[in-house]
């Protein structure tokens, strides 16, 4: 990861993870993973938050070396494989489990890197020499609570973190299935839209908007869990109307996958 940008602070991204395989394939997706880790400066640690480390309560990762988690069946043995040897950062752990007390927040060893977080970072961060820590998402808060949490991992963007979000914008797995061994899935109109409406309030910064998408009518396709939809509330929530946001990421994966990254920076 070399860096065209200099900031003051850190940018936050989001990412669309999409399919597991693109940690090890050489596809469109895995490339733009590549592509976009030249555009980002070095942190000094990243805190992710994965779609996939969601159940009751705020816990943050503080393992010493966090595992490798492999939070996925049917895939090939290469995939399986697949280490991501990053160090944590316990004290940073601690200091962010702080900070959201109010949300329960703790320190956790029960937990790794899942591949919502090492399938994009083996390709932004291919030697994993940057500390990594996971945030879990509580499904029990609300989308405004979510977006609090991430204004509180604002300031860590001050100290040279990352924030990381990984999810997807649209992610709905039956319609992916049906989709399925298509040589050119169509995008159905519903995920053509939510896509479109998240994109334009990510640009407006309209977290009111956000949060409330949950309600809308075509959220009940794009997401039949919210699970992938909410690292994208805390990553906007540690943006600022101050940030230019771009979109290095663009596309839908197997018809209905959206794979849009969105990142926040100061602007130059």
């Amino acid at each position: 990861m070399s860096s065209s940008i200099t900031p003051g602070r850190m940018p936050v991204l989001f990412v669309g993870h999409g399919n597991p395989m693109n940690a090890i394939e050489d596809n469109q997706w895995s490339r733009a993973f590549e592509d976009l880790a030249i555009s980002l400066p070095t942190p000094k640690a990243i805190v992710a938050i994965s779609a996939h480390w969601y159940g009751q309560g705020t816990q943050v990762t503080g393992n010493v070396l966090p595992p490798t988690i492999h939070d996925f069946g049917g895939f090939p043995a290469e995939l399986f494989a697949v280490e991501y040897p990053a160090s944590g950062n316990p004290e940073l752990a601690a200091q962010i489990a702080q900070s959201l007390t109010k949300y329960g927040g703790t320190v956790s060893q029960a937990w790794g890197l899942d591949h919502g977080t090492w399938t994009v970072l083996r390709h932004l961060r291919p030697a994993a020499d940057i500390p990594v820590l996971q945030l879990s998402i509580d499904y029990r808060l609300s989308p405004a609570d979510i977006l609090n949490i991430g204004v509180v991992l604002r300031e860590l963007r001050h100290q040279g973190v990352l924030v990381l979000g990984s999810g997807n914008i649209t992610h709905n797995l039956g319609d992916v299935m049906a989709r399925w061994g298509q040589a050119n899935p169509q995008t159905p109109d519903w995920a053509l839209r939510f896509d479109t409406d998240i994109a334009a309030a990510l640009e407006q910064h309209d977290l009111q908007f956000l949060a409330t998408a949950v309600n809308a009518p075509d959220f009940r396709f794009a997401h039949p869990s919210p699970d992938h939809y909410l690292p994208l509330l805390y990553s906007s929530g540690a943006a600022d109307v101050e940030d230019t946001v771009s979109f290095p990421i663009t596309g839908f994966d197997l018809g209905s996958l959206s794979m849009r990254a969105a990142l926040f920076s100061e602007s130059k």
